[in-house]
């Protein structure tokens, strides 16, 4: 059968003219300023358009999804607001923080009602895949969750392992792309070993994305990144460069890493150059780079293993390949 393949750039469009089309009409405005401020930002839109994608994979009538596509994006970006205030980041997308523009108590209040809105649009899928659709949604929102958690108590520890990490990225960030290409695929009627190998898929492929966001904090363009280089050397976050630093570095590089990391006052310019030239003198970038590669190589057995023609998979390896050689 024959049914009409949608770009990924097609479904973006869609995405950002179906967010850009949402009215909320309840009052106070200051409470939905920021949730519009946050979604019509833009961004990647990798999650709406990751579930959007996989459904096409198997249905062409794409805009029946796009209730359950925005409900991601909704979540993500509450995520994202809640980060903001945890981190105390003050620029996302090269725009001012939701909490730095309207407060921490506005940002955490706003947050919890994408939170619910999340949860509106996702009840607008037919009701006999609600329920799956819901038993997906919270198991995911309880591991991010549990993702999230984790990173808060590395910042403290200053022995973290790679394994520990990467399982981390994979529950903060990576489940929620892999969920939304399983949603996906069952929204449209795709069999269970067709929608969890396009869950692997997607998980693989988030582990990558975060990793490029680790090495994009440290050698990206302030320009283009969105968000002020060195930001996670700023607060200590055990990231993946970090972490193989920590292991890779000698005694008296280990003891001046320490030095600055337990520093509570310091040249933020400075911390960033004495790192940077530490991870260039351990090669971290080059080991970031080639795990990155890995996984997105990895990733092709997943969906080469999902029941379709070989030329509907076209526009997801051509997003996870824009994803690969992003610059922000």
């Amino acid at each position: 059968m024959n049914i009409t393949m949608y770009s990924w750039e097609e479904i973006r469009n869609k995405v950002n003219a179906f967010i850009g089309a949402l009215q909320y009409e309840r009052e106070p405005k200051a409470l939905y300023e920021p949730i519009t401020y946050t979604l019509e930002q833009g961004g990647k839109r990798v999650r709406p358009v990751a579930l959007i994608m996989a459904y096409n994979l198997f249905k062409e009538d794409i805009d029946s999804v796009l209730y359950p596509a925005v409900a991601m994006e909704t979540y993500h970006n509450y995520t994202l607001i809640h980060d903001d205030v945890m981190d105390k980041a003050d620029i996302r997308r090269g725009l001012p923080t939701v909490w730095t523009k309207w407060g921490e108590s506005e940002a955490i209040l706003s947050g919890d009602t994408m939170f619910v809105l999340a949860y509106e649009f996702i009840s607008h899928v037919a009701d006999d895949k609600l329920r799956v659709a819901l038993e997906i949604f919270n198991e995911m929102a309880k591991e991010i969750g549990e993702g999230q958690q984790y990173d808060m108590e590395f910042e403290t520890r200053d022995n973290v392992a790679e394994a520990e990490y990467i399982n981390m990225i994979r529950l903060k960030t990576s489940v929620l792309i892999a969920n939304c290409m399983k949603l996906g695929a069952l929204l449209a009627g795709a069999s269970d070993a067709d929608a969890q190998n396009l869950y692997s898929y997607g998980e693989t492929v988030g582990l990558a994305f975060q990793l490029q966001d680790d090495l994009l904090d440290v050698y990206g363009d302030p320009k283009v990144f969105g968000k002020k280089i060195g930001g996670d050397i700023c607060c200590n976050k055990k990231t993946f460069l970090l972490i193989k630093a920590l292991e890779l570095a000698s005694p008296e590089q280990r003891a001046e890493m320490e030095r600055w990391m337990a520093m509570e006052q310091f040249d933020a310019d400075a911390k960033i150059t004495f790192f940077t030239s530490l991870y260039n003198e351990l090669g971290v970038k080059q080991i970031c780079e080639a795990k990155i590669e890995n996984l997105f190589n990895s990733c092709d057995s997943y969906l080469d293993a999902v029941t379709v023609a070989a030329e509907r998979k076209v526009v997801i390896k051509s997003f996870a390949d824009s994803l690969l050689n992003r610059v922000h």
